[in-house]
């Protein structure tokens, strides 16, 4: 029989999923409002969440950052968010797959398919462009997107998305034919930085982005209008205005609030000045101007109050995550061993889950599952952790001498008996090192949870990307790798106590 302690684990595991399940209960009636992984988008979420939260009629939470309009359309369509900022182009070419960009009624007519709809348009276009350095398009000659097909040494640095949309490098490559050109995926949030540093020469924008202006570019005019008209307005549930109709009613007066110059200014006050979404939306909200601020040093960002939140939420991802990996994988490599048809089958599948992109496997998840926050992003540590634990196991085991199965045998024990008595003890050192190496890749990895609205420190990393602020980036990478240093030093503890143990079993000889 198994020592009751031996179900610790597993009890832990389970009283923290079904924690993360009640609280996401608990908070059905939340306004959960979503935004993408760039400083406009931040910005408008927090307006929109600010903007209800006024009202006192409900419980509002924003998740940040949580990737591109493919996973929040999915979060909406689950019902994991209620609503989020996106622009008319991107809904029609990019997300309903249409050709040209209907009428605002037809929108909603088409999106009503997926009990969404869409509205309160805010006031302003964002539409991509491409730029260039103001002196290099001068002294080349280039002012309209068309000259670009007689060169073939420009490098271009263009972002991920950008890149993939159907309506924006794909199509703008084949109306201008411009094979030509020396294109690299780049983050939208590095690639202003890239120019400046004659990196690259050539990169997309949006109109609305500040740096246009303080860096002195030229946006080469689109003679072929192939990119269509960008209106900012938001997608949401079609059911929402029922379900909130006081937070509701004040989020649709931002209808027409928010003009290009405005917002400008309020991502300037990010990206330039260095201030918080939340302090420059609230301001905008209070009527206030934006006063330019000094930027904090990266020990006030890294010490911020913030910390002990995201220390919390990265813990609560790592550990049970960890947990849950080693609950199901190290049986799966001890049957691996007994059983080598089967780990045929066990180690290459565990393999092939470790190369499932993490963002792909978050879709996933939050459409499986209807929900994002830490279930999701659990589950998925939980993947990315089982294949080091499971070989680590199997090897282990493989490892333990012929002569210790034989006095176990010659002691009496059976199958069961020699695996936890003899086999399991002397493996353990080798089962540790898997599970030090699951532990180590789940710190890392567990900044994707921020994707997705589970916090931990990818948090400020996912928001140093969209605003190139280094000192955030680095406030939330040097917090991971002091967590991954201190799991190291509790392994190599536990290390010693098991060598011991390890020891004593060996007397078996």
């Amino acid at each position: 029989m198994v020592h009751w302690l031996g179900l610790l684990p597993l009890a832990v595991v389970f009283l923290l999923l079904q924690a993360m399940i009640c609280v996401s209960v608990a908070k059905a009636e939340t306004l959960k409002v979503g935004s993408k992984r760039f400083t406009e988008s931040y910005l408008l979420g927090e307006i929109i969440a600010g903007t209800a939260r006024h009202t006192g009629a409900v419980d509002v939470e924003h998740h940040p950052g949580m990737g591109n309009s493919a996973i929040l359309f999915s979060a909406l369509k689950s019902g994991a968010i209620d609503l989020y900022p996106d622009y008319s182009g991107t809904v029609a070419l990019e997300l309903l797959g249409l050709k040209q960009v209907p009428t605002l009624p037809e929108l909603q007519r088409l999106l009503a398919a997926h009990s969404l709809a869409t509205g309160v348009p805010l006031g302003f276009d964002n539409a991509y462009a491409l730029a260039m350095s103001a002196k290099k398009a001068d002294r080349s000659g280039f002012a309209l997107i068309s000259d670009l097909r007689s060169t073939r040494d420009l490098r271009a640095g263009l972002s991920p998305e950008f890149l993939n949309r159907r309506d924006g490098w794909p199509a703008l490559r084949r109306a201008y034919g411009l094979e030509g050109l020396q294109v690299r995926s780049l983050e939208h949030g590095l690639a202003y930085g890239a120019l400046a540093r004659e990196q690259v020469d050539l990169i997309d924008v949006y109109t609305t982005d500040p740096q246009i202006t303080r860096q002195g570019l030229k946006l080469l005019r689109d003679d072929r209008q192939v990119f269509p008209a960008y209106e900012a307005l938001l997608v949401y549930r079609i059911d929402l205005p029922q379900r909130h109709p006081q937070a509701w009613a004040a989020i649709q007066g931002l209808e027409g609030r928010i003009d290009a110059e405005t917002m400008r200014g309020l991502n300037a006050a990010v990206e330039l000045d260095g201030r918080s979404f939340a302090d420059v939306a609230g301001q905008w909200l209070k009527g206030g101007a934006q006063v330019a601020e000094e930027r904090q040093t990266l020990l006030a960002v890294l010490l911020g109050p913030d910390l002990a939140r995201l220390t919390g939420q990265h813990l609560l991802l790592v550990c049970s995550s960890l947990m849950l990996s080693i609950l199901v994988g190290i049986p799966l490599g001890v049957w691996s061993q007994r059983m080598p048809r089967a780990g045929r089958l066990i180690l290459p599948l565990t393999g092939i889950l470790q190369t499932v992109p993490s963002l792909a496997l978050l879709a996933f998840l939050i459409a499986a599952l209807g929900q994002i926050g830490a279930l999701p992003a659990v589950l998925a540590l939980f993947v990315y952790a089982l294949l080091p634990i499971v070989r680590s196991t199997e090897a282990a085991l493989a490892g333990v001498g012929q002569p210790m199965l034989d006095a176990g045998r010659a002691l009496g024990l059976d199958a069961w008996q020699r695996l936890r008595l003899i086999e399991m003890p002397l493996a353990l050192p080798g089962v540790l090192s898997g599970i030090k190496t699951a532990v180590v890749i789940n710190v890392g990895t567990a900044t994707i949870a921020a994707f997705i609205g589970a916090g931990g420190y990818g948090e400020r990393i996912v928001a140093g990307l969209a605003v190139n602020d280094r000192n955030l980036m680095l406030a939330g990478a040097i917090p991971a790798a002091v967590l991954a240093l201190l799991f190291e030093l509790l392994f190599r503890s536990l290390d010693r106590y098991i060598w011991r143990g390890r020891d004593a079993v060996r007397t078996f000889r």
